[in-house]
């Protein structure tokens, strides 16, 4: 089975073209003109890497798509920044693990209407 590799396209400056990525494979790239094209030429490099593994029997590396998250991940913050996620997410009237969830994905938290409807 073919892993399902993460692809990105972002635009450079520097290059004045789209830049297409694949995550598990560092350092491999693309460029284009257009973000679809980027993408497409950085697929057809790694296609043609796979299938080098495969003639010299490596595995290539595991696809970040296709694991399973367990959606737990242990922080490590200061003291200080510790309390104020605290005092921040009861005055939320939520708990800290929801706080910062909310924090981490950039979404306001919900209202206290929301909470109780």
């Amino acid at each position: 089975m073919t892993p399902n590799y993460t692809y990105r396209a972002e635009w450079s400056d520097d290059y004045c073209q789209y830049v297409g990525l694949c995550l598990e494979f560092k350092g491999r790239y693309a460029l284009a003109l257009t973000p679809h094209e980027a993408i497409e030429r950085v697929a057809a490099i790694i296609a043609k890497e796979l299938a080098e593994y495969a003639v010299i029997g490596v595995d290539p590396p595991p696809s970040l798509t296709d694991h399973h998250y367990s959606g737990r991940f242990a922080v490590r913050t200061s003291p200080v920044l510790h309390e104020r996620l605290i005092v921040e997410a009861a005055e939320q009237g939520i708990s800290l693990n929801k706080w910062v969830s909310y924090k981490l994905a950039g979404r306001p938290a919900p209202s206290l209407d929301d909470l109780f409807d």
